[in-house]
Order: C-alpha cells, then structure tokens, then sequence
C-alpha cells in the first residue's frame, strides 16, 4: 500500500479516536454541555437563552421540549439532567417533594387567553360561548400538558367543565400542537398561554380571559439534584432569572415575573 494512503487512514484513525475520546470528560476534550427539560411553551425564548448562554459561559445547552408532566415522568424515570423549566410552579413543586429540585426561581407569567379562529367566525367573546352546541374547542391533555391542566381549572372554576368537555373534538399533548391546530383552522376555539400565540396573527385572534375567570400561573426553573454540573447548572438558572434572561422571554410576548396586575392567582 502507498505511503499517502497509509497516511490517511491513520489520519482517519485519529479523528475518530479523538472525536470519540470527546464523549469523555474526564481526557479534558468535552466542553460543558447541560440538559435542560423545558416545557414545549418555552421553546422560543429558551432557544434564544441558550445560544445566549453558551455566548457568555462557553457551555452547550441541550434541550429536551415536551408538556410538564411529561418531563417530570422522563426526569422520575430517567434522573438525569441539570435543569427543570414547566409552565406552572405546581411542578416544579412536586419535583421539590420528590427531592428531583433544590434551586429554584421564578420567571414569567403564563396567562391563559382564549384563541379563536381569524375572523372569529363562531362569535364567541368569553368562555360561556365554548360551551355553547357546536362550538369546536381543542384543549391540552391535563395529564400531560400545564395548559391542559390549568384549562381544566378554569372550566371547573367557571362551573362549565362538563358542557365544554362536550365540544372536545381532539386534545393534544403539547401548547405547540394545540397552535398548529388552531392555525390550520380545524377548531373554533381553544386555551392557549398568550404567549404561544405571538406570531400567529391573521390566522388567530385573542379572546382576554377576564382575572377573576382566570387562572394566571408563574413559571419556574430548577436546578436537578442529580446534575453532574451543578455549578453550571445554578449559573444557567441564574442567567434565565436575569435580567438579561427575562429580556427574552418579553421580547417573546411573555410578561417576566414579578408583576403586580398578575400576582396573588
């Protein structure tokens, strides 16, 4: 075999050897990477953060988007990972009395509104409207989704659970899905996080839900107790609750927490 040929393979060799050694720490070729479950809700402003991030620290965030229950199934399941964002602080709860959390801070408010078709065509202005007959309505699946949960909340509060429940043609696990759906015209009205709905106008319009009918949520972020990075683990917490970070999230549509006109829910 020629010289250049043996040169190259052994070339080959190395690039393959070193890339491989990269999958361990512990040669000093991987830089930081963290893994973060982050409610699919989130995906536009935890995008941006990351890039953010890994600008300022030098650390890759990966992340991993799906409703907040079912992170916090992957997380039970799994317990592994560095950071924990779901749309609601009754998660990040129930992760804390599992001992899964043991740093934690608010960041932005998810407020949901009710998202009708452009043009409202089923003139519907609160939520009495969905319940009325053949009304069209898509919600979360509560037992994987915040948005699901908490638009199961707001019905019970209003008493109209049960005649909403009715006009139920599909749920779905994810906010991100249900906006597809209601961008595709295949339902006269949902509860959706406002947020969710930056960017879809002219396909949606946006029905507030006054306060008193509402049920306004904080969304949080934690850091595991099973991180392998726990330093960058907190710092990755942190720089989401800064104010660099909460920049984001309104630049986004979302409204960064504290707020007075949105506390006390």
């Amino acid at each position: 075999m020629k010289r250049g040929k043996w040169i190259s393979i052994i070339g080959l060799v190395l690039a393959l050897f070193v890339i491989n050694l990269s999958s361990y720490p512990q040669f000093g070729f991987a830089k930081d990477m963290l893994l973060v479950y982050s409610g699919a809700g989130m995906r536009k402003p935890m995008d941006k953060i990351g890039v953010a991030f890994e600008k300022k620290y030098g650390a890759a965030v990966n992340y991993n988007y799906a409703g907040s229950n079912t992170l916090l199934s992957q997380i039970e399941l799994t317990k592994r990972g560095d950071v924990y964002m779901p749309g609601a602080t009754m998660y990040i709860n129930k992760a804390m009395e599992k001992g899964f959390v043991d740093y934690e801070k608010p960041i932005a408010y998810h407020i949901p509104v009710i998202a009708v078709t452009e043009g409202n065509p089923a003139k519907i202005t609160g939520l009495t409207d969905i319940t009325r007959p053949g009304v069209r309505v898509i919600l979360g699946d509560p037992k994987a989704a915040a948005c699901g949960k908490i638009a199961k909340k707001i019905l019970k509060k209003n008493n109209i659970y049960n005649e909403v429940w009715g006009n139920v043609v599909a749920t779905a696990g994810t906010v991100n899905e249900l906006v597809v759906y209601m961008c595709m015209g295949q339902t006269d009205a949902s509860i959706i996080w406002k947020a969710s709905l930056l960017g879809t106008e002219g396909k949606t319009d946006i029905i507030e839900i006054p306060k008193k009918q509402n049920c306004i949520k904080v969304i949080p972020i934690g850091r595991l107790t099973f991180s392998e990075n726990k330093k960058m683990a907190k710092k990755f917490v942190d720089f989401v609750a800064s104010d660099e970070g909460k920049e984001i999230f309104e630049k986004c549509g979302f409204t960064s927490y504290p707020n007075p006109k949105y506390d006390h829910q």
